[in-house]
């Protein structure tokens, strides 16, 4: 295998989603930014989402109320600050990609805001009905050409970050088209490589999304938290001879109804705000639901609702179920869960540093404590822009004092090392997907996930080894996110948000609102923080340990700089 050491980049963004374009665009202001994309740019969660951005610029509402909705949906575990951030920055992200070209649906001249679960108001912004996220990302795509000082790499997958003098000053990249391996230095490094969905058998997620910046910063001894906390969206489409394609929320903010199979509405039996429930309790009613009737989905309605104003509302969720013979204007959709987002990731402050000096995360990569336990419908894109340039602003005052890296060591001993093949690597991907849905799903238990943690301790050990492919690498990934994911559920003994767990559905345990930590190889503790430690594991090399620790929702904000 050809190694090679690619020039040095002042800024390295890793990803290419909104949180990533938007970090770009800030670190362009202060020298060279390289980003690195695995496959296609258009490939990204951002891309896909549907629904909209949720930002208070409506007459109607305003950022205190925004925030409340935020913290409630997060069950409590958000953290104040972080959402804050969110709330109030928000407008001025969003008003500036508008700026950049960015076209939101109107009605009459005004833009028109709907409402989705767990909203006390109508915020969310749209585009082109249904497709918002792509709309953001062509904006951000299209002002990103416009900046000299930003270099794209699309197809180039990266293999891990490398860590010099306790600084991370660059990554391991393998172009996905040569197989030629090399390293990039940089000053700086921003992590935005989306989520983890690809973990489970079912998930609204591009095939991208299989936790690579997750595992890469947990190799590099980064902090991860909350990583218990998947959300599962509500409504996906179910056919067998089709992937779990994603049913916009804003369906049900429409006036779409959940019927089970005798066509009975069902979620007013589960909630006061029926259909319109947080994402949280309307997935564990499905679930509920398909368990009571011994089905494997139920039925989103929106027939009632009239053909022009769907087709009009919904063009791309109507094309699409009309490939699949599905005319939703006439027909009842059928729909069951799939894992959606990930609350938690690598842990960042209120400007997107993580625990490791030089390394920046944001974007649904990151944990920066604005969902806590539960994401308010539409957060995500928001916090894409909010935190993306927050961080890309962090990096470009830590990276002022800093030399570009020479990684001509680095360079001499990754030629040395040998790739291995990783043997059955699909067939080790399919059943990863199945133990993790099945025992590490929507409802979990002590059993369900002592048995899926031992299994992927056995996996773990397979994968160990380096390998060259972005395939075998995806598995690799994916077995150890899957693994902090498991492990933080058989921690967390109590049920809150996204979490339930069958045999501890009490939501106000004791330690109920602390968060759970990992990190390889030592435990943290950080001021005002540490409440107290539990398990952690031993591998058979001293360096692979998980340290899980607890930490007070309310003491985060101790260690944090406003």
């Amino acid at each position: 295998m050809r190694w090679t050491v690619l020039p040095p980049t002042d800024f390295l963004v890793i990803g290419s989603g909104v949180a990533g374009l938007r970090a770009a665009i800030e670190l362009s202001r202060a020298g060279r930014v390289t980003i690195l994309t695995k496959g296609d740019p258009f490939q990204s969660a951002s891309t896909f989402a549907q629904g909209g951005v949720a930002v208070a610029l409506s007459e109607e509402d305003d950022v205190s109320i925004h925030l409340t909705d935020t913290v409630n949906a997060g069950h409590g575990l958000c953290r104040l600050e972080a959402v804050r951030v969110l709330v109030e920055e928000g407008p001025e992200r969003i008003q500036e990609l508008i700026r950049w070209g960015a076209n939101f649906d109107k009605i009459g001249g005004k833009f028109a805001f709907t409402r989705e679960a767990a909203h006390s108001r109508s915020r969310i912004l749209r585009a082109r009905g249904d497709a918002t996220g792509n709309e953001m990302v062509r904006a951000l795509l299209a002002h990103v050409a416009q900046q000299t000082g930003i270099q794209r790499m699309d197809f180039h997958c990266t293999v891990d970050l490398v860590v010099e003098d306790g600084r991370c000053c660059g990554a391991v990249v393998l172009n996905e088209r040569s197989g030629e391996l090399s390293l990039m230095p940089a000053k700086a490094v921003v992590l935005s490589t989306g989520g983890a969905g690809q973990i489970y058998a079912r998930t609204t997620n591009p095939p991208s999304a299989t936790g690579d910046g997750m595992a890469m910063a947990y190799r590099a001894g980064a902090l991860l938290q909350d990583m218990e906390f998947v959300q599962f969206h509500p409504t996906a489409l179910y056919l067998p001879s089709s992937p779990p394609f994603l049913l916009s929320e804003a369906m049900r903010g429409e006036g779409g109804q959940l019927r089970n199979h005798k066509g009975e509405p069902f979620m007013e039996r589960y909630h006061p705000l029926g259909a319109l429930a947080p994402r949280d309790i309307v997935a564990r009613a499905i679930w509920a639901e398909m368990a009571a009737t011994k089905t494997k989905h139920v039925y989103l309605d929106v027939t009632h609702l009239g053909a022009d104003f769907v087709k009009s509302r919904f063009p791309t969720i109507y094309a699409t179920c009309l490939r699949y013979d599905i005319d939703i204007t006439e027909e009842w959709i059928p729909v069951s869960p799939s894992a959606h987002y990930m609350m938690g990731g690598v842990w960042t402050d209120l400007h997107g540093a993580t625990s490791l000096p030089g390394l920046y995360a944001a974007g649904e990569v990151a944990c920066s404590g604005v969902h806590g336990a539960n994401r308010l419908a539409s957060n995500s894109l928001l916090e894409a822009l909010v935190f993306g340039m927050r961080a890309g602003a962090a990096a470009v005052a830590w990276a002022a004092g800093q030399p570009l890296p020479d990684l001509t060591r680095q360079a001499a001993a990754l030629r040395q090392v040998e790739l291995h093949r990783l043997e059955d690597a699909e067939k080790l991907r399919s059943s990863l997907r199945r133990v993790m849905w099945g025992q590490v799903g929507i409802v979990r238990s002590r059993e369900s996930l002592i048995r899926a943690v031992a299994q992927l301790s056995r996996w773990e050990r397979v994968v160990t080894r380096p390998v060259g492919t972005r395939a075998e690498l995806e598995v690799k990934n994916m077995v150890q996110v899957a693994r902090c994911v498991a492990e933080a559920a058989l921690w967390r003994e109590n049920s809150v948000g996204a979490h339930f767990r069958s045999d501890f559905p009490d939501s106000k345990r004791p330690g109920w609102n602390q968060h759970s930590e990992i990190c390889l190889g030592k435990s943290i503790s950080k001021a005002g923080g540490l409440i107290s430690g539990t398990g952690g594991r031993r591998s058979e090399s001293p360096v692979e340990t998980h340290g899980l620790q607890r930490r007070s929702a309310l003491a985060r904000r101790l260690s944090d700089p406003a």
